[in-house]
């Protein structure tokens, strides 16, 4: 079987898992299309307004597919072709069924942010503990997703537009994004920043299957770590690909949605469909990076001298031209500029709940607003890897929290709580395994210790989940 037939078997295999397995996770929530939604019984006009569907999915989908699904699926490319089924099988078992559970839970509860979400399922403890990890994720998205594109389009323009001017007009951007109404500005240009969107991703897809058919995975080999380095596959590939196919980052965005969605049987569409079309984004780029380059040394190479974004620049040019590598880049570039904008919101909205400032006027948005940037401009000024892996562990972590959450909000209704238990107590492993060995911004520990660790306490919160998560927690909502 030529090896480009993987590719394609992977991308059937993402649209099986949404009609198929996407079904079954609608059918084991239950969604009730007479249930009345937080857009249409709220309906402020700022954060609470009814759009419609496909522009719902659209901008969802912009929101979560910010540098995770191209820079992780590149970086991931270096352990071979076990990338592959991760972002599939992660996809669809894992990162589509955290987007719709949380999504889902805000819809529930009236369109509530992901610490409250966490609280009403999980204590009043882990909720104060989410509401600070989830605005320092945010900040960090907001940042990383402010210098990445900044680095891309200072490469596209001439040497007077350098990246610290680019970086300004991205962070005025986010600002004007994060105080306006969502239909104002955000619904409005996001069908555009689609289009490229969509250039990128089939223009891409296709060139690769005209210039380089036979280049197609040349060097991977099935169950082989061949990164470079000889750095673990297990568990850093499954933090280093952060958005392409699991990412608690999405947790914080699906609200936001949550709140403009006018039935509930749109959910999986929107919540669902979102996180496997990013999967296919991350799909095309783990293909770019194990087929563009001869070896997984060369790129490494090319991602240790400019990033993964030298990897995006090199390929779009050499596959698309002059022209169609414009439009590729930009296409990448509105992935993160379109997540970045919506992070601060949420780290906005996330804020006001904390401290119960009302956001319908304008000069209260700003209350917040300004010292978050303010931090934010600071962090920029920050190594780029440093802040990502940074952002890295902190977005799998949120994603095991809150799949911890979906599960007790399923076992408390006497539904199949497995959906979220099985990925819940899987990326904790990952993630503890991670934090005990990573030597830079971890303990440093050999890692069969770390590994041990690490299975170890994602036993004990699977049997402390089993033992105690049918207990209801005071003041979270009934009927849900």
């Amino acid at each position: 079987m030529p090896r480009f037939m993987w590719f394609i078997i992977a991308a059937i295999g993402l649209l099986a898992g949404y009609y198929i397995y996407g079904k079954f996770v609608e059918k084991v929530f239950k969604p009730d299309p007479e249930r009345v939604t937080p857009a249409v019984e709220i309906n402020d006009g700022v954060d609470y307004v009814v759009m419609p569907t496909w522009k719902i999915w659209l901008i969802q989908l912009l929101n979560i597919a910010g540098v995770g699904p191209v820079f992780g699926p590149i970086m991931g490319a270096l352990y071979g072709p076990t990338a592959l089924l991760w972002v599939v099988i992660g996809s669809v078992f894992a990162g589509a069924v955290h987007d719709y559970l949380g999504g889902m839970m805000s819809v529930r509860y009236k369109g509530a942010n992901v610490p409250e979400i966490v609280g009403y399922n999980l204590g009043h403890i882990a909720k104060q503990i989410m509401r600070l990890f989830a605005v320092i994720l945010l900040v960090l998205v907001g940042v990383v997703f402010a210098t990445a594109p900044a680095g891309l389009l200072a490469k596209l323009t001439p040497e007077s537009l350098d990246f610290t001017f680019w970086l300004c007009v991205i962070f005025i951007y986010y600002f004007l994004a994060t105080l306006l109404p969502i239909d104002q500005l955000i619904g409005r240009i996001y069908p555009f920043f689609g289009a490229l969107l969509i250039v990128m991703a089939v223009g891409i897809t296709v060139t690769m299957f005209v210039k380089m058919p036979d280049q197609f995975y040349s060097w991977a080999e099935w169950g082989v770590n061949q990164h470079p380095d000889d750095l673990p596959l297990w568990p850093l590939m499954f933090i280093t690909i952060a958005c392409g196919a699991l990412s608690g980052f999405h947790s914080t965005q699906s609200p936001l949605m949550a709140r403009c969605l006018a039935n509930e049987k749109h959910g999986r569409f929107v919540f669902y469909g979102a996180m496997i079309a990013e999967g296919f984004i991350g799909l095309v780029w783990v293909t770019v990076g194990m087929t563009f380059y001869p070896d997984p040394v060369s790129l490494n190479e090319t991602i240790n001298a400019g990033t993964a974004s030298a990897v995006v620049y090199d390929s779009s040019f050499a596959l698309m031209g002059s022209f169609g590598g414009v439009l590729a880049i930009l296409g990448v570039i509105v992935l993160p500029i379109t997540s970045g904008d919506t992070a601060f919101r949420a780290a906005r909205l996330t804020i006001a709940e904390v401290i119960h400032l009302d956001q319908i006027k304008p000069v209260r948005r700003l209350y917040i607003a300004v010292p978050v940037f303010a931090i934010g401009i600071a962090l920029s000024q920050i190594d780029f890897n440093i802040i990502w892996r940074y952002f890295g562990w902190s977005n799998q972590t949120l994603a095991g929290i809150m799949l911890w959450a979906g599960a007790a909000y399923l076992y408390r209704r006497n539904l199949l709580h497995w959906i979220c238990t099985i990925p819940a107590t899987f990326i904790t492993a990952a993630c503890i395994t991670y934090i005990c060995y990573e030597p830079n911004m971890g303990f440093g520990m050999d890692i069969f210790i770390s590994e041990i660790i690490g299975i170890a306490v994602a036993a004990v919160c699977l049997i402390a989940f089993l033992l105690k998560g049918r207990t209801e927690v005071a003041g979270a909502p009934m009927n849900c």
